[in-house]
């Protein structure tokens, strides 16, 4: 779904909510699932899972040709239910986590950047979140 500025990603799994918020923000999880292609990986992580908190995740390609800094400043951090935080260029994103009938559904809504097209980025965002949950299915 696209709306004017705003893009949303979404995927569900089978893993419970405490399970899916853990490896979404411990650093040694997120360097295993962070990537939208096989070809790139995240060989860093930091998070400091708190507003007012930092996070840093670093995205390269694997071949060294490119890679960039993930990077933003947590604003809301609600266990096993949100988390919103605003990026280095000023752009806002937000998670919701919420668990129902044995499932965990994760959705995130994140403000378009102007460089690349919108669906692109919707492209890039839910490829990430799909081997988010195909990382926490394989280590649950």
């Amino acid at each position: 779904m696209i709306q004017g500025k705003k893009i949303m990603v979404e995927a569900s799994t089978h893993v419970p909510i405490a399970k899916v918020w853990k490896a979404w923000n411990t650093p040694g999880d997120i360097m295993q699932w962070n990537t939208a292609d096989p070809s790139w990986h995240s060989p860093s992580s930091e998070n400091d899972l708190i507003v007012g908190g930092k996070f840093k995740h670093r995205m390269e390609a694997k071949d060294g040709s490119f890679g960039f800094d993930f990077e933003g400043i947590y604003d809301k951090v609600e266990l096993h239910k949100e988390i919103t935080y605003t990026l280095g260029d000023g752009r806002k994103a937000t998670t919701l986590f919420v668990e129902q009938n044995g499932k965990t559904s994760i959705a995130t809504t994140f403000d378009a950047e102007t460089e690349n097209d919108p669906e692109f980025q919707k492209q890039g965002w839910q490829a990430i979140l799909n081997n988010f949950v195909k990382y926490i299915e394989s280590t649950n």
